[in-house]
C-alpha cells in the first residue's frame, strides 16, 4: 500500500478552487494556525510529513525544513519569498517556487487606497468627527492631481499602480535598475535613475520592491532627510524596508506629512509600536492581496506549483526561486521523476 500524499499549508485558509484541485489530485491538505510558531510547524511537518507546503502565514526556516524529511517544494502563496530560507532549502534540495503577478491588481489597489487615506487624512477626520469634534474650521488638505507619485520597483504591482495613478491625475515617475526600457514606455512612466534622484523628486514615494540584504532599511534616516518636506511614503511591499525608527522621527518632526504601511517589520507588530498610534500614519493588517479575486488566482497557481512539479512537469522558468538545484541533481524532486533537462536553458 502506497504512503499517502499530504500537502501541508501555513495557515488556516486557502480558497476553495485551490483546495479543490488538491482533492482532485487525491492529496490530503492539512492547514496549521495562523502564524504557527516553529514548535507547532515542526509538529506538523513532523507528523504529516508533507511532499509540498504552501507558504501563507509566518516563516519557514531550516529547523521546519530539518522536520520534513519528504518535503521536495516549497511553494509561496503569493510573490515575496522572504520568510522562506531560500538558501537553507538549496542546500537540502527543496525546490522554491512563487506566484509572481497573481494578486497585483489587488495591492495596486490597496496601495491608491492608502495613499488616498493618507494623504486627504481620512482616519483622523472619521475618528475626530466619531469623537464629536466638527473640525472643518482650521483644515485645509492636499489635491493630489499635478503631485507627482515616484515608485521604488517596477514589476507588476508597481505598473498596476502607475495605470490607477494616472488615472487620478499623478505624474508617475519609477525606479528599477532590472526592468526593461520598454516597460517604462509601454506604461509611460518617466525612468529615474537612482532612488536618491526619485526621492527627492515625488511628493508620494510607494515601495514596491523585494526585501533582500540590499534592500534592507532602505528608507532610513538619510534616505528620509532626501524627500522632499511634507511628502508621504505608502508601502504595501514588505515592511524590512523601512526602518520604523526613523520614519517616526521623521513624521514626529513634521518633515514627512504622513505614511500609509500595510507591512511591518515585526507582523503581526507589537501592540506598543507607537505607529499604530500616530495621527499621520494609515495602518492595514498586509490585506493588500487578500481579495476573493486575488486568492483564487494566487492559490491555484500555488497549489499547480506543487501538483505539476511532483507529476514531473515543468513549469514557468520564472517562478521557480533556486533553479540551481535541478542544473546540480540535487533536487529532491529528481527521485520523482521530474527531468533535470526541463530547466536547462536554451
Amino acid at each position: 500500500m502506497t504512503e499517502p500524499v499530504n500537502i501541508l499549508v501555513t495557515g488556516p485558509d486557502l480558497d476553495p478552487a485551490a483546495s479543490a484541485l488538491i482533492e482532485q489530485a487525491d492529496i490530503n491538505r492539512i492547514h496549521t494556525p495562523p502564524y504557527p510558531t516553529d514548535d507547532v510547524l515542526t509538529d506538523h511537518l513532523a507528523r504529516f510529513r508533507p511532499q509540498g507546503v504552501v507558504s501563507r502565514m509566518g516563516k519557514f526556516g531550516a529547523l521546519a525544513m530539518d522536520a520534513a524529511p519528504d518535503l521536495k517544494v516549497i511553494s509561496k502563496h503569493g510573490a515575496g519569498v522572504d520568510n522562506i530560507d531560500v538558501d537553507a532549502a538549496t542546500e537540502r534540495g527543496i525546490a522554491v517556487v512563487r506566484a509572481p503577478g497573481a494578486n497585483a491588481l489587488s495591492v495596486a489597489e490597496h496601495t491608491i487606497a492608502l495613499l488616498l487615506a493618507t494623504v486627504k487624512q481620512i482616519v483622523p477626520l472619521v475618528s475626530g468627527l466619531r469623537d464629536g469634534r466638527w473640525e472643518k474650521p482650521g483644515f485645509l488638505g492636499v489635491e493630489i492631481a499635478g503631485k507627482t507619485l515616484g515608485l521604488v520597483g517596477f514589476g507588476a504591482i508597481a505598473q498596476h499602480t502607475a495605470r490607477l495613478g494616472r488615472g487620478l491625475g499623478l505624474n508617475v515617475v519609477a525606479y528599477d535598475p532590472m526592468a526593461q526600457d520598454s516597460v517604462f514606455a509601454a506604461e509611460g512612466v518617466h525612468r529615474i535613475a537612482s532612488v536618491d534622484e526619485l526621492l527627492a523628486i515625488a511628493d508620494i514615494v510607494s515601495l514596491h520592491c523585494p526585501l533582500m540584504p540590499a534592500t534592507q532599511h532602505m528608507i532610513n534616516a538619510q534616505s528620509l532627510q532626501i524627500m522632499k518636506p511634507q511628502s508621504y511614503l505608502i508601502n504595501t511591499a514588505r515592511g524590512g524596508l523601512i526602518s520604523e525608527t526613523d520614519l517616526l522621527m521623521a513624521l514626529q518632526s513634521g518633515h514627512i506629512a504622513g505614511a500609509g504601511l500595510d507591512t511591518f517589520e515585526q507582523e503581526p507588530p507589537s501592540p506598543d509600536n507607537p505607529l499604530m498610534n500616530e495621527r499621520t500614519v494609515v495602518v492595514t493588517p498586509h490585506v493588500g492581496g487578500v481579495t476573493a479575486a486575488a486568492g483564487r488566482r494566487v492559490g491555484l497557481l500555488a497549489v499547480e506549483g506543487i501538483l505539476d512539479l511532483l507529476a514531473g512537469k515543468k513549469i514557468a522558468a520564472e517562478r521557480i526561486v533556486n533553479p540551481e538545484i535541478f542544473a546540480s541533481g540535487t533536487a529532491r524532486l529528481l527521485t520523482s521523476g521530474l527531468d533535470a533537462k526541463l530547466f536547462e536553458k536554451g
